[in-house]
């Protein structure tokens, strides 16, 4: 439904070690005043975005979650990445002329399509949003570099830690619970994005759970003993 008005040292290797800037907003009235954007509704399942489809927009995500992901060379699904409110998608396809990956929604979202390339026209006349843009996308870069970095250097059970303390600390910068959510991916996503096999996930968590790290229930988790969890990471605790 569519209406028209997201060996090295430790703290290089940790989605942790660097501090995420305040949730993109943006204002739409403003932007209407310079193009056209389309507000989108994307159930739960269906595609924003397939690869090979043209790219005629970035996408910012106003509300929901969505997966990015893109098929290996043996035909299976590898995510690459996990969307919240205040991200962009659609932006590693800039200077191309068809998106590289698929996003999927994991659970209803609203989505905000801003057309590609008269954004860049709008920047111009909306300076602070060109600041506040340019740094998001930092960002985004930065955080998938860190968790490239991740994925190739820490054991099974670190990088599961680690995915927990970073969903949870992305959490709380747009207020909620840092200690206590709902994860919006199920294990084989988890096991996708972190190069892993769905058991040693599930293995990852009972361990956790066993040393009372974290509680789990299905896709119910609870955050117990964050400076131990931290701990096994390798990182400071900041999680208040």
């Amino acid at each position: 439904m569519d209406t028209s008005f997201a060996p090295l040292a430790p703290e290089a290797t940790n989605p942790q070690s660097f501090r995420p800037e305040a949730p993109l907003e943006l204002d739409i009235a403003e932007l209407q005043r310079h193009m056209v954007v389309t507000r989108r509704k994307v159930r739960a399942g269906q595609y924003l975005y397939r690869n090979g489809q043209p790219f005629r927009a970035l996408h910012f995500v106003h509300a929901g979650f969505l997966k990015t992901c893109e098929l290996s060379e043996d035909g299976r699904e590898q995510v690459t990445g996990f969307r919240m409110r205040g991200d962009l998608l659609g932006v590693e396809s800039i200077g191309l002329s068809v998106h590289t990956c698929d996003a999927v929604a994991l659970d209803d979202a609203e989505i905000w399509e801003l057309p590609y390339p008269p954004v860049l026209d709008a920047l111009r006349h909306i300076p602070e949003l060109q600041v506040r843009l340019a740094a998001a996308l930092a960002e985004e870069i930065r955080r998938d570099r860190v968790w490239m970095l991740t994925i190739g250097t820490l054991p099974a059970e670190q990088r599961v830690a680690a995915f927990l303390l970073d969903i949870a600390a992305r959490l709380a910068r747009l207020g909620f619970s840092a200690r206590h959510f709902i994860l919006r991916m199920g294990r084989a996503d988890i096991a996708s994005f972190l190069a892993l096999k769905h058991e040693t996930v599930t293995r990852a968590l009972s361990h956790l759970e066993r040393l009372q790290y974290i509680s789990v229930l299905r896709r119910e988790v609870k955050l117990l003993d964050v400076p131990k969890l931290r701990a096994c990471v390798g990182t400071p605790c900041t999680i208040q």
